[in-house]
């Protein structure tokens, strides 16, 4: 008999978490769009949703199952599975939602390894890459930048170098479906059990890198646009598959816009900008600015070529942006605590 749950990536970890009953067993989220939801239980793939205490419980968009989710749940004889409640995540890829909503979307839960994925042509942008590194940091789980398309550059060497100025110390690889570039060399991280989320843009190759690595097509892929070399949006849920080797592949649609949540207890911005950090120690002055100060180390790197200036436009700005982020998410918790005070009362 298969163990579909141990396949999927069930640990000791996991299952000691939250022990389950006789009317309830653990499932994981493979699936889902829309509040519709597969798991996959111990004997094989179901349709599911929430039950109405859980949906009531809820507080915040975050509460809710995301694919990669451990759930406890109970199996009904016809009708779909009821996800009773959430196995506390071990790592969790977060962004605020997008509009002027103060809440947290978890796009992918429980995954080991974070493919940060963007394409070698049009799509290439170290800022958005760096914003993809801080909250990839965030997540808890081990980052990893996958340049695709590298049939479409000429200059693939010069763009590694760059990419490894704006990731430092994450590994690099460059790749291509079309020509089956560099499949070797990121096999390895889909060991049996773990799981990768490819995290990108729209049209970064995503759905296309998906196929190659699974050896068939499981995501539709369109041509790039004309005249702008950017792929097309394709994928349009969350995913997850289970490659030959026994390594678990998530899938998620293409982000036009990536908000930071509140990153502070992390310190993501912290190691996203590791360089900044070590030359910001070296600083005369241990509240310098980096901007006029004598003996500003930032400063002096930039002046000797060392830092692109660019990069630090972008450390400023996520500050700034987490800053407010920060008072915002506080000013939130303490409605969304009043809330949940409500709601036992009421029980």
């Amino acid at each position: 008999m298969i163990d579909y749950l141990t396949t999927y990536g069930l640990t000791d970890r996991i299952r000691n978490t939250v022990p389950v009953t006789d009317q309830t067993q653990l499932a994981r989220v493979i699936g889902e769009q829309k509040e519709l939801y597969q798991v996959m239980t111990a004997a094989g793939p179901r349709s599911a949703e929430i039950t109405g205490k859980f949906r009531f419980n809820t507080v915040s968009r975050a509460d809710f199952p995301a694919v990669g989710d451990w759930v406890v749940c109970r199996l009904t004889a016809n009708g779909p599975v009821l996800i009773e409640r959430v196995v506390p995540r071990f790592s969790q890829f977060t962004r605020k939602m997008a509009g002027l909503t103060t809440d947290a979307q978890v796009v992918a839960a429980n995954v080991d390894t974070v493919f940060i994925v963007m394409a070698l042509n049009h799509d290439f942008n170290l800022r958005r890459l760096e914003r993809y590194v801080t909250v990839a940091y965030d997540s808890g789980a081990n980052p990893v930048v996958v340049l695709t398309k590298a049939d479409l550059t000429d200059h693939v060497q010069e763009q590694i170098a760059q990419v490894e100025e704006s990731a430092v110390g994450l590994p690099v690889h460059a790749v291509s479906a079309i020509t089956n570039l560099g499949q070797g060399e990121i096999l390895p991280y889909f060991q049996e059990g773990q799981t990768v989320v490819l995290l990108g843009s729209s049209g970064a190759g995503k759905s296309t890198l998906a196929n190659w690595l699974l050896g068939e097509t499981v995501q539709v892929t369109n041509d790039t646009r004309a005249g702008d070399d950017h792929g097309k949006h394709t994928t349009t849920s969350r995913e997850i598959w289970r490659l030959p080797n026994g390594g678990l592949l998530m899938d998620t649609p293409g982000m036009r816009e990536l908000q930071l949540w509140d990153t502070t207890d992390t310190g993501a911005i912290a190691q996203s900008f590791q360089d900044i950090e070590t030359l910001a120690a070296q600083c005369r002055f241990r509240n310098c600015t980096h901007e006029r100060e004598p003996g500003c180390a930032v400063q002096a790197a930039i002046a000797d070529g060392t830092l692109d200036p660019q990069r630090l436009v972008s450390y400023r700005k996520l500050q700034r942006e987490n800053a407010f982020l920060a008072k915002q998410t506080a000013q939130r918790a303490k409605v969304l605590t009043h809330r949940a005070n409500k709601r036992r009362y009421a029980e």
